[in-house]
């Protein structure tokens, strides 16, 4: 034996997925119309005009006004809070930047093939947060 003991397994080991994300908004009615009609979200249900969810996929995206949670502020105007990446087929990436600037969204960065094999497109919801849609090449 050489003396070292055994760390107990963390509980936190039971995780298995990321179940729902939380953006805490500045602008409710702004993300609320960015989320629904720009990028189309299915309204999954409406807690409280403080606290709204959407399907995404097998997870939730929630937008949260400061308080529902926590007392946290948002961050402020400017600041990326997160940084979000919706993963798609490729001939769609393109198709997401055409919707985009239609609806008069600006892009950060064009589609464009990363050497690390991702075609990426970026650009930011209406409280500043980053967003990304990729596809695998």
């Amino acid at each position: 034996m050489s003396g070292q003991t055994t760390k107990p397994a963390s509980a936190f080991q039971a995780i298995r997925a990321i179940d729902y994300t939380v953006i805490i908004v500045r602008d409710m009615a702004a993300m609320r119309r960015f989320y629904e009609d720009v990028i189309g979200f299915p309204l999954l249900r409406e807690l409280s005009p403080r606290w709204i969810e959407y399907q995404v996929g097998n997870n939730t995206l929630a937008l949260s006004m400061p308080g529902r949670t926590a007392g946290d502020t948002p961050v402020p105007a400017g600041t990326a809070a997160l940084q979000l990446a919706f993963k798609v087929p490729v001939q769609d990436v393109d198709r997401c930047a055409e919707e985009l600037l239609r609806q008069g969204v600006s892009l950060l960065s064009p589609p464009t093939d990363q050497s690390f094999g991702h075609r990426t497109l970026f650009f930011r919801d209406p409280d500043g947060n980053l967003l990304e849609v990729f596809a695998d090449i």
